[in-house]
């Protein structure tokens, strides 16, 4: 077992969302070993590894895990923090646990940009999806308030095979 626990140390109010809190945690032990393979899974958006710093998308907010602190922002309580941090710890684990089948980060990851996204849809703006453009599209994609299946023509035409594998792999779908 790599980490034993992560303790609550701190909450604040979450300003990107009123009513919620960030929940901030402190590792039983430095977590800078781990962290390239943290980078290394899929549902990333960003790592620095000279800030040693690795930041994941929740279905609402973020979480950011550095060597000493991590941030958990819109939780719901203090009881749900708690609920998030115990199971950060044992995904910790698991992940030190099943290094030896991961290739852990070296260079930095950034988080896609709107326009990213954008030059990887038709480009259309065909208002299928429901938004008045594709780079309207996009942002919400970024967001997590689309999903890109409703994008139907990434899926209907061949000519966009390639691009929807790569949309996939890049927003983690």
């Amino acid at each position: 077992m790599y980490l034993e626990t992560i303790a609550l140390t701190k909450t604040t109010p979450c300003l990107a969302e009123p009513g919620k809190i960030i929940v901030t945690g402190k590792p039983s032990r430095r977590l800078d070993e781990v962290l390239p393979y943290l980078a290394s899974l899929p549902s990333v958006i960003a790592y620095n590894p000279g800030a040693g710093a690795v930041t994941f998308r929740r279905p609402s907010g973020f979480l950011t895990i550095y060597p000493e602190r991590v941030f958990i922002t819109q939780v719901k309580d203090v009881r749900e923090g708690l609920q998030l941090l115990d199971t950060l710890k044992d995904a910790i684990n698991a992940t030190w646990e099943g290094r030896a089948e991961l290739v852990a980060a070296s260079g930095a990851r950034r988080a896609p940009r709107p326009l990213d996204v954008y030059i990887l849809l038709p480009q259309s703006n065909c208002k299928e999806c429901g938004e008045q453009t594709c780079i309207a599209f996009a942002c919400n994609l970024l967001l997590g308030e689309r999903e890109l299946p409703e994008c139907k023509p990434i899926y209907r035409e061949a000519l966009f095979a390639e691009r929807r594998t790569t949309l996939e792999a890049m927003l983690g779908a």
